[in-house]
């Protein structure tokens, strides 16, 4: 069964989030590059969901990525990082941003609750302004920051005899 309709632009997320707010339903908001998927992206985005009725995950465009992780990164193309993302049976909606923060996302979205991974707290993870004031809250979710992709490429160059 192919996942790609979980995929969408911004527009359609928010006519989607629009449609379960009026069912009662409440919407997480997470993202991330989610490069190299590993247990711990896992682990965060089990722990949104946990958080309200249906998680929608941002994901860092390949432009975006590069900008703040550096010009080796990511490893895998955003289309793909999207479809694995949107594999993962917690995720409800994917969409792909090139803006360097979520900001534009929350203003449009309004999502309850705005989810950080556990190398944030509630106080700082630096969209939380933006989410408080129009009535929503912040959270962290997931295990402690024992997963890396960045330490994940090291080992996988030094396995294969690479330096860097």
């Amino acid at each position: 069964m192919s996942t790609g309709h979980k995929v969408q632009r911004l527009e359609e997320i928010v006519a989607r989030r629009e449609q379960w707010r009026a069912e009662g339903r409440t919407v997480a908001l997470a993202n991330g590059i989610f490069d190299l998927l590993h247990v711990g992206h896992v682990r965060y985005l089990e722990g949104a969901r946990e958080l309200a009725d249906h998680l929608v995950v941002a994901v860092n465009s390949d432009a975006s990525t590069r900008a703040y992780k550096g010009p080796d990164r990511p490893h895998i193309p955003e289309v793909e990082r999207a479809e694995m993302v949107a594999a993962l049976a917690c995720t409800d909606l994917v969409l792909v941003f090139d803006e360097p923060n979520v900001r534009g996302i929350i203003r449009a979205l309004k999502p309850d609750v705005h989810v950080k991974g556990t190398d944030y707290t509630p106080e700082s993870i630096p969209e939380a302004d933006e989410v408080r004031a129009y009535g929503g809250r912040v959270a962290v979710a997931g295990d402690p920051k024992n997963h890396s992709t960045t330490e994940l490429a090291r080992r996988l160059r030094r396995e294969r005899g690479e330096t860097g």
